[in-house]
């Protein structure tokens, strides 16, 4: 992944939105949304080879594969949860973006209940409870 290529080409689009807003503002919001998921989709997928490393060090650990799909879970709701909020906040939209975000750390939290569990078990077991 180039990390000034993608510069550049978000530079190049927000100056095409800063225009376009003064003229047709729906285009600008359209635009912003629709670079937003292109460059998550490149992120995206210049990371996949980074997960296939993090799995093979999960794999390495001995640690339950569920660890891994909990973080792996985890991971995937902070990135459409930030896409979601910061497409909101270029919309004007500050209260629905935080909505999203309060979305995104509940939905974190139930994905990650079963590691809780684990924990509290280990904890108890540790005490003698």
């Amino acid at each position: 992944m180039n990390i000034i290529s993608i510069i550049g080409a978000i530079l190049i689009v927000a100056i095409i939105s800063v225009t376009l807003k003064k003229y047709v503002p729906e285009y600008s919001i359209m635009i912003n949304i629709l670079t937003g998921a292109i460059v998550l989709i490149v992120v995206i997928s210049e990371f996949i080879p980074a997960i296939h490393e993090i799995k093979d060090l999960l794999s390495a650990t001995k640690l339950p594969k569920e660890y891994g799909v909990i973080l792996f879970k985890s991971l995937g709701i902070c990135f459409v949860t930030q896409f979601a909020s910061d497409s909101c906040k270029d919309a004007g939209e500050s209260s629905l973006a935080s909505k999203v975000e309060l979305s995104g750390k509940i939905a974190i939290l139930i994905t990650a209940l079963p590691l809780f569990q684990k924990i509290t078990d280990v904890a108890l077991s540790l005490i003698g409870g």
